[in-house]
């Protein structure tokens, strides 16, 4: 009828923004879902066909996307998808609403689809929850009223929203009275979650758990193509995953709760708790255990580690003292800079860690391991660390510093570092940076700023640790 009203008075057939609040509303007291409302209206306004191109044209100029035409990348910022879901009603992404999904019971999914007249025999568990995701059924309107039975009380309801709360494992202070508070409680937590969730594992921890991951389920690149909707073409890893604000939690959740319980059981953990955060706390606590013995990883001592529980190949030990170091850093709030360190690296010469102090300022940082005694291979780590500092160069960063860590150094390490007049070089053992990192982690309110890196020769860990 919109449509037939304008054309009756010889106007342009639209659907006006006062037509499409009735329509939300019939839609919403009739129960058809949004995809449901969309293809009606579709039918009476057909979808263009073979005018993409000229659609994303339009877009980009009203400032809602950017387009990358040499890679034919369409990208959208996080804010302006915001925007875009609260237009349409959205209050969570569907990554948020599949974890409640997933910590559903059967009868209650089939609960959703009977609601919205879809199919329920013969549908499994799986399947339903695709359906319920792509119906775009409204999140409130399942948690106030789908999921439950019509002969269940005020009280059952408000009760099965706060084991829904705790089989989440959702962070909150208060729980909330009513069942609109509790929907509340779920729907804002989970909105704020991201920063908490990538703060529960290190950059290394999170590296970790996605290979393992995919050691048990080889496929789960293609699934987080397919979930995420990104190029088959994508290169994916921890960092690019990070950029796209998918989580460990994320990843943990595209998986049934039959394959996470595969993935716990071959992991060895209990079988009591929520499998998902069992997981997730097991790679948080394995880089605790390798940062409480950093030292002894610097000096490759197998025996102590082996000691402290830690199984690790004597192969893996430089790779993952670089990855412990990058986040001890990390933790210290230093910007480890991933996009400087690829675009600087060649398949010959690997920096291990570059820190962003300013947009143009940069400290390069080596993390040498060594067995037996001090490090002393002054020579090769200069000739390395000084064809770094040319690229960053040729890149347009100015390298502050370079920073060595290193169980210890020889005297002989030490004088020539100090007598470098090519490059500032300040070298930093490895028992002194753990010295630094417990003092800052047991400030309520810790002062340290990178600049303390940059004083030159073998920097007083002692002194660091006392000022900050």
């Amino acid at each position: 009828m919109a449509f037939l009203n304008d054309e009756k008075i010889n106007r342009e057939a639209k659907i006006t923004d006062d037509e499409r609040s009735i329509l939300n509303v019939l839609a919403d007291r009739l129960n058809i879902s949004m995809d449901e409302a969309s293809a009606i209206e579709h039918i009476i306004d057909p979808v263009p066909q073979n005018n993409a191109l000229d659609g994303l044209n339009a877009l980009r100029e009203m400032g809602v996307l950017f387009i990358n035409r040499k890679r034919s990348e369409v990208f959208v910022a996080d804010e302006v998808v915001a925007i875009l879901n609260e237009l349409q009603g959205k209050e969570l992404a569907d990554k948020h609403t599949l974890r409640i999904l997933r910590s559903l019971s059967d009868a209650e999914l089939s609960n959703i689809l009977k609601h919205y007249g879809k199919k329920v025999r013969g549908i499994e568990r799986t399947e339903k929850i695709h359906e319920i995701i792509h119906s775009r059924v409204a999140i409130r309107h399942i948690l106030h009223r789908d999921i439950f039975g019509s002969n269940e009380t005020q009280n059952q309801r408000k009760e099965r929203l706060k084991a829904l709360i705790t089989d989440l494992d959702l962070n909150v202070d208060k729980i909330g009275t009513t069942l609109d508070d509790r929907i509340d409680v779920i729907i804002n937590t989970l909105n704020q979650s991201a920063n908490d969730e990538f703060e529960a594992l290190s950059a290394a921890g999170f590296k970790e758990l996605y290979s393992t991951l995919q050691i048990h389920f080889p496929k789960l690149e293609k699934l987080l193509k397919s979930e995420f909707e990104l190029e088959e073409s994508e290169e994916l890893d921890t960092d690019k995953l990070r950029a796209l604000s998918i989580t460990p939690v994320d990843i943990l959740y595209l998986l049934s709760n039959d394959q996470i319980k595969v993935v716990r059981d071959k992991m060895s953990l209990s079988k009591r708790g929520n499998a998902r955060q069992l997981i997730l706390e097991s790679f948080a606590n394995a880089n605790d255990k390798l940062i409480e013995n950093y030292p002894a990883l610097a000096k490759r001592d197998l025996a102590s580690l082996k000691a402290a529980g830690i199984e690790i190949a004597e192969a893996e030990i430089g790779v993952k003292f670089e990855e412990i170091t990058k986040e001890i850093f990390e933790t210290l709030n230093l910007v480890v800079d991933e996009d400087i360190r690829k675009a600087i690296n060649t398949a010959k010469d690997k920096a291990d860690i570059i820190i962003s102090l300013s947009d143009n300022d940069v400290i390069i940082g080596e993390a040498k391991t060594c067995k037996n005694g001090d490090f002393a291979k002054y020579s090769t780590t200069s000739r390395q660390v000084k064809a770094y500092v040319t690229r960053c160069e040729n890149q347009g960063k100015r390298v502050a510093q370079v920073l060595i860590i290193a169980p210890s150094f020889s005297n002989d390490f030490v004088e020539s570092a100090e007598m470098d007049t090519e490059v500032n070089i300040s070298l930093l053992e490895a028992q002194g940076l753990k010295l630094i990192y417990d003092a800052f982690k047991a400030r309520r309110h810790p002062k340290f700023s990178a600049r303390l890196l940059t004083k030159g020769g073998l920097l007083k860990a002692e002194l660091i640790a006392k000022n900050i």
